[in-house]
């Protein structure tokens, strides 16, 4: 007897893998949708920490008028949390949104596939890496699939979903089926380094880095100049930071390495910046540095600034640019 195939409306309790910035804001959006919602995490304060996020998100859309508390209350309880994959038995999806490490990312579908029925789906919130290869590391490559949530998920309406060589069409149907009824727009995307929306927007902040790295211009300038010149909400630079510079790093050495284009080199600030632990705005240091002790400013209001519905909502002043003196930019790297 062949396994159940995917249908319309079969995705009722789906499974998140990591507890981060992205895997508690799919979680927060399945729960909100009124589906089951298990997450795992290899660390329970990680597990704790994304429980207090959906819970401050959830709250946040209850002040704004956008959900009532019922609702809120309804999402949370809807969502059960684990230290192991056990509870992934009874999902009908699993969607992984680990760190953006291809060997982290196989080396979980290795141990995660034994743990689930045949007809589960497996899908991975990727931003860059191949499906096709990552899909080779699991006993179900036609039912793996890429399913790329925008930052923060909450917010951001667009999933690219994203075939692998083998992914079949009932896989495709029902993830898209799943984006719908989440309140997302999906998109199609082939499977190359970066997809769409990285192979777009990422070499454009590579390019911002380069302009400051050469001295072109310094962090306001740059920003300014986008804003004003370009009609961009966020400048490259600030949009680089709220991104986290690793991600950006590991974006662009994927385009640099799939693609072996130099175009796509990152730039030797990018990476002086990430080896120093100046990750952006979850580190309170990057191209901008947050006053000290300041949170910054909630990832909500700075994905309406950057989508343009709150432009006033984040200024430069709220977070000061390093100076030159402190960046030490020469043309011959960075001391």
């Amino acid at each position: 007897m062949s396994a159940e195939r995917p249908g319309p409306g079969r995705l009722r309790r789906i499974g998140v893998i990591g507890a981060g910035q992205m895997g508690a804001g799919i979680a927060h959006v399945c729960a909100l949708a009124g589906l089951e919602v298990v997450v795992s995490d290899i660390d329970a304060e990680a597990l704790e920490r994304g429980r207090q996020a959906i819970d401050r998100n959830l709250s946040r859309q209850v002040s704004r008028g956008k959900i009532r508390e019922e609702e809120k209350d309804a999402a949370l309880d809807r969502i059960q949390m684990g230290l192991d994959y056990a509870p992934f038995a009874d999902c009908d999806m699993v969607i992984e949104a680990a760190t953006e490490k291809e060997e982290v990312k196989r080396e979980i579908f290795k141990k995660l596939t034994p743990a689930l029925r045949p007809e589960t789906l497996i899908a991975t919130n990727t931003s860059s890496i191949s499906i096709t290869r990552l899909a080779s590391s699991t006993d179900r490559p036609g039912k793996f699939i890429g399913m790329h949530f925008m930052n923060p998920v909450p917010v951001m309406s667009l999933v690219e979903l994203i075939r692998g060589i083998a992914t079949d069409e009932d896989t495709f149907a029902a993830t898209r089926e799943l984006a719908v009824k989440l309140g997302k727009t999906p998109v199609a995307a082939e499977d190359f380094p970066a997809f769409i929306v990285n192979r777009i927007l990422l070499p454009m902040v590579n390019e911002a880095v380069y302009t400051l790295y050469e001295g072109v211009g310094s962090v306001e300038a740059i920003d300014t100049a986008m804003k004003l010149g370009a009609n961009h909400p966020m400048g490259p630079l600030e949009l680089a930071d709220f991104i986290g510079l690793d991600t950006c790093l590991s974006v662009m050495q994927v385009l640099y390495e799939g693609l072996a284009d130099s175009k796509y080199r990152p730039c030797p600030l990018l990476v002086k910046y990430v080896e120093a632990g100046w990750l952006g705005r979850k580190a309170g240091r990057g191209f901008l540095r947050l006053p000290r002790g300041a949170a910054g400013p909630d990832a909500v209001s700075a994905c309406e600034y950057l989508s343009g519905s709150g432009r006033s909502v984040i200024k430069l002043s709220q977070s000061r640019a390093i100076p030159a003196r402190e960046q030490r930019v020469s043309g011959t790297g960075v001391s």
